[in-house]
């Protein structure tokens, strides 16, 4: 049974008349509406697209990237498919991303955005907005997570205490296997909020542990096949209840944002800034008092870009230290490499961010669980700024484009073995950490991930802090061969539910 004979089967039959009648609309609508310009040069190849339901019954839309990934071997690494009516460029290969979002920054750095994004973010914040609102948020977030720390001693002390709190959980379990999903995105969590409110939150805090989960499900949803039917055809939103619940946990975190936000306007001052937000509001109050009343400083602005911080610095980062717990127990010798190393270049002290340059083994094994984990295997979705033509294939301004990092990631011309979990692809013959070009999980260019440096400083204190503490292994009964590495595909890539043992180490 097709996916759309099973959507239709599943409803009502008014909502079958309802939905043939829509159908049959539309198609004579894009039929009529076609664009009258002859395109300027030759378009990217692709599968041929049925009118409106485009390369739908092509595309596995439980993994869409491994559908592309396939597709690039076909078509090349510039090709067009379409979702539903909507015609996107897809860009395959390290040489090809890089060439696009590096050398081409410019006509490849805007945002595109699917209906669902859209309509929540309404073109404020960072992550899809584009234009001068764009452009003057990014730059106050990387000025303002700068100068409270983000990368810096500040933010190593914060991820220091941050790890003793997640230790103190983790040694709870007294070695019987859990699931460390929940403790990990709270203490990773904790970081982002340290910054843009000025502090962390206990785990048992009602309202934060509402707001990670309500961004952990609304990640998971945005894999499942409904919403990304709703993102081809907006006007199926009524029969898809995961676009409802999104929206709801949308509402929902804006709303506790809004009430922080009250909270830390009524302590205001203006020469003692505590967070982000603090100098977010004190900017808005200057150019407010300079008369600058159209400026992109308004509450929206700043309820978006704290949203985005939030999501962003909580999911991606938890998502690939739990992938690392699970590869260790996968991988017991690799687990016993990093444990020596750690032990004989560190002893018991706490792990700091300068230990990284000696600790080459370790540092090659938290790039490759980032390269394997590959948890954003299309990146956010790009946009042409301008008119371009790019590897000799006209692309128009304003099309679509994937940056398929996870043709980077795999690309087999750049990794030895790009299926296999392998440190020794940053390790040179004489065991020193090299950098690959490669290694893109961050993505590159105009919307390179702002909280890299960061991300990058978590992982490292949080891997070496937890592996210098305890020993992952299986749950008792089962083996490594047992721990499933399957994705679960949402919005990133997760692994599997699962447990694992943390046994105390001596």
């Amino acid at each position: 049974m097709s996916l759309m004979e099973g959507l239709l089967l599943q409803a009502p039959s008014s909502t079958v008349t309802l939905l043939g009648a829509g159908l049959f609309l539309l198609v004579l609508y894009l039929f009529s509406s076609g664009s009258s310009s002859e395109p300027q040069g030759k378009e990217p190849p692709g599968p041929r697209p049925l009118p409106l339901l485009g390369n739908l019954f092509q595309l596995d839309l439980k993994r869409l990237y491994h559908t592309l990934c396939k597709m690039s071997k076909e078509y090349g690494s510039v090709f067009t498919v379409h979702i539903g009516p909507r015609k996107v460029v897809v860009l395959a290969g390290y040489k090809t991303v890089k060439e696009a979002l590096v050398n081409h920054a410019e006509e490849f750095g805007e945002r595109g955005a699917f209906p669902l994004p859209k309509e929540l973010s309404k073109g404020h914040g960072i992550v899809f907005a584009n234009g001068d609102s764009w452009k003057e948020m990014r730059r106050f977030a990387l000025t303002n997570l700068r100068d409270f720390g983000m990368g810096k001693k500040g933010s190593e002390e914060k991820i220091i205490e941050e790890i003793r709190y997640l230790i103190d959980v983790f040694e709870e379990n007294k070695g019987k296997a859990f699931d460390t999903t929940e403790s990990m995105h709270y203490a990773i969590s904790n970081i982002i909020c340290s910054i843009v409110y000025g502090s962390r939150f206990e785990y048992s805090d009602p309202r934060f542990r509402r707001s990670v989960e309500r961004v952990r499900e609304s990640i998971q949803l945005g894999g499942t096949r409904s919403l990304q039917l709703y993102n081809m055809f907006p006007w199926l939103g009524s029969l898809m209840k995961s676009k409802s619940v999104v929206a709801k946990n949308d509402y929902d975190i804006k709303r506790d944002i809004h009430d922080l936000v009250t909270e830390l306007k009524k302590t205001l001052n203006p020469q003692m800034c505590r967070c982000f937000i603090d100098s977010f509001l004190v900017r808005k109050q200057t150019l407010e008092e300079s008369g600058h009343m159209t400026s992109h400083y308004h509450d929206r602005n700043l309820i978006q870009s704290v949203f985005n911080l939030f999501l962003a610095g909580t999911d991606t980062t938890a998502t690939t230290m739990r992938w690392g717990l699970l590869l260790m127990a996968k991988y017991p010798k690799i687990q016993d490499r990093v444990q020596e190393e750690i032990s004989r270049v560190i002893g018991s002290r706490q792990p700091l961010v300068e230990d990284r340059k000696n600790l080459p083994y370790t540092d090659a094994v938290i790039h490759e669980i980032q390269r394997v984990a590959n948890i954003a295997p299309m990146a956010v979705l790009h946009a042409t700024s301008r008119d371009i033509t790019f590897q000799g294939y006209f692309i128009k301004k304003g099309t679509y484009v994937i940056p398929l990092l996870a043709s980077v990631l795999m690309d087999e011309s750049e990794w030895e073995t790009p299926h296999a979990f392998n440190p020794a692809h940053f390790l040179n013959e004489k065991g020193q950490f090299v950098k690959r070009d490669a290694f893109m999980p961050f993505s590159a260019g105009r919307r390179v991930c702002l909280g890299e440096s960061l991300a990058r400083m978590e992982l490292f204190l949080f891997f070496t802090s937890l592996l210098q503490h305890f020993r992952f292994s299986p749950p008792p009964g089962a083996t490594e061969d047992d721990l499933d590495l399957t994705p679960v595909v949402g919005g990133t890539l997760s692994p599997l539910p699962h447990q694992l043992c943390a046994v105390t180490r001596v």
